[in-house]
């Protein structure tokens, strides 16, 4: 009885917001490190958050519009312009860089705070908040590569993009629960982070991002829709490119999953973490 009662108050939302947020300094701080010591060392520094997404901009732009000569059949078919493809292929890309980035470091994410676990009483949990929030800032950047590029090529720009924080949220809270569920789980089983290097390639082929979901087969269709990824790459895709308006509905039921998964992955991350010193 002890037991259930703990973990309802461990996954209370509101414990999980009042929790975090006494800690909100000390996330702002780590989060500025995490995201500044990638670029440690280089001559450039941070100036490459933005050399690197435009780079990869206008690689995909040559690669796709003028070798491969691919075209989106979708709301901008009647578009004529070169680059058309490649901003429709890197506004798709972004949601999935997120994921992909705070995915693949929270297997390892305990592993290389070992002092924190055994040296000091350090609320580990924020570490899963901080990536996110480095990976936000890198995201932050690409979204600003993809506008100017959408002005300069497509001559447009969407006010729906307002919009975009509303979509970042479910993104944000689903990644954050299985990151939590990844780094508890990285720190018994150190090939998890083999296997979910695997998991996201493939989530990359089976997200609407190299090709619009509508091009699918019908039968396939409501699959690929099971993947929380699809709505999230669709309608931030939408919002940012073409200004159409996604369904409540469908961001509705995404948000509460992504709420559950969230709360379900903090707590087993608590729940899991009194064991970390034994492990480590």
């Amino acid at each position: 009885m002890n037991t259930i009662k703990r973990i309802i108050e461990i996954g209370n939302p509101i414990y999980i917001i009042r929790h975090l947020w006494k800690h909100r300094y000390l996330i702002g701080q780590m989060t500025w490190r995490e995201f500044g010591l990638r670029y440690r060392g280089s001559y450039l520094g941070m100036l490459w958050s933005i050399l690197y997404p435009l780079f990869t901009l206008l690689i995909y732009t040559f690669v796709f519009s003028v070798v491969f000569k691919a075209r989106w059949q979708s709301a901008i078919e009647n578009q004529t312009s070169t680059g058309e493809f490649a901003i429709v292929l890197f506004a798709g890309l972004i949601p999935f860089y997120f994921f992909s980035e705070v995915i693949n470091k929270a297997p390892g994410l305990i592993l290389n705070y070992p002092n924190y676990v055994k040296k000091v009483v350090f609320p580990l949990e924020i570490l899963v908040v901080v990536i996110c929030g480095s990976a936000l800032f890198s995201s932050f950047f690409n979204i600003g590569i993809i506008l100017i590029a959408t002005m300069i090529v497509l001559h447009t720009f969407q006010p729906t993009i307002i919009l975009l924080p509303l979509i970042y949220l479910p993104l944000v809270l689903l990644t954050s629960g299985f990151a939590w569920f990844l780094a508890s789980l990285g720190v018994y089983i150190r090939d998890i982070g083999q296997f979910i290097s695997l998991v996201t390639q493939i989530f990359l082929f089976i997200s609407p991002i190299f090709y619009p979901i509508s091009s699918v087969p019908e039968k396939f269709q409501n699959i690929l829709r099971l993947n929380p990824l699809t709505m999230i790459v669709t309608n931030c895709r939408n919002l940012l490119l073409w200004g159409e308006l996604f369904s409540i509905r469908e961001w509705a039921i995404w948000t509460l999953i992504s709420i559950v998964i969230a709360i379900i992955g903090y707590i087993w991350f608590i729940w899991t973490k009194r064991g970390f010193a034994d492990v480590l």
